[in-house]
């Protein structure tokens, strides 16, 4: 008899923990598929700002205090916390996709955040989410390429393509 109530149990907790392994394997699933559900009104939103000098390094020092760790110092989504995220940040760099992306989806997105990006709403202005969206939008422009690059006398930076190069010291 004691067998028997041993071996009801022993069936009961397998199929918990049946059943919890398909819960948690659903949930994962059903957490990488999610994708950003913006409102189509916010989708219609156009910035307000415009991609000025002080709007665009403004954005660069916010970007840097809280935006790099995970996306990285260009927007390629290979920060030094990225691989520790799942799902992976994004790579702002990915022309294919940002053309895909309006100003208001880039500005919700920042703003409301989601796991495992934190939301901005409370931690910017709405003035600097703009300007991190200008910057966000830059990382997949031509001449958003990073500085060094453009010294080299890139197609993007002619003037870099005209100084004359140094003689070699003696």
């Amino acid at each position: 008899m004691a067998t028997q109530k041993n071996m009801k149990a022993r069936k009961i907790l397998l199929a918990s923990l049946l059943l919890l392994v398909c819960i948690s394997l659903g949930y994962a699933t059903y957490q990488q598929k999610k994708v950003w559900a913006v409102p189509e009104g916010v989708k219609k939103l156009k910035n307000p700002l415009q991609p000025t000098p002080s709007n665009l390094s403004a954005a660069a020092q916010l970007f840097n205090d809280d935006c790099a760790e995970c996306h990285g110092e260009h927007g390629k989504g290979d920060g030094p916390e990225a691989m520790m995220h799942d799902p992976p940040p994004a790579d702002l760099t990915d022309l294919q996709h940002m053309r895909t992306v309006t100003d208001g989806e880039i500005f919700y997105q920042i703003s409301e955040g989601r796991k495992p990006m934190p939301s901005f709403r409370n931690r910017l202005t709405e003035d600097q989410r703009w300007q991190l969206a200008l910057l966000v939008r830059s990382f997949s422009q031509p001449s958003a390429l990073p500085e060094n690059k453009r010294e080299t006398g890139s197609p993007t930076n002619p003037a870099a393509a005209k100084k004359p190069a140094q003689a070699p010291k003696k």
